[in-house]
């Protein structure tokens, strides 16, 4: 998996996790399947940050956001 697409692929699922996590609580009740989209999207991010040579900054994140936007349009 290109790295790029490891990076956006788990800070899109963050983002939709965030909602989830925000309705089982206000809801009272545990949020078991948004703590594994959680580990999801942090290993997916790690997995990005760690094959990358050199890592990512927080500037080069637009910029993997359109390259694989570009790709798969």
């Amino acid at each position: 998996m290109d790295t790029d697409l490891a990076l956006i692929l788990g800070l899109v699922i963050a983002g939709f996790t965030i909602p989830s996590i925000l309705s089982a609580l206000s809801e009272r009740r545990p949020p078991r399947a948004s703590a594994v989209t959680v580990l999801i999207a942090i290993g997916l991010v790690t997995y990005a940050v760690i094959a990358k040579p050199g890592g990512y900054s927080v500037g080069e994140i637009p910029d993997a956001f359109f390259r694989v936007v570009g790709r798969l349009l």
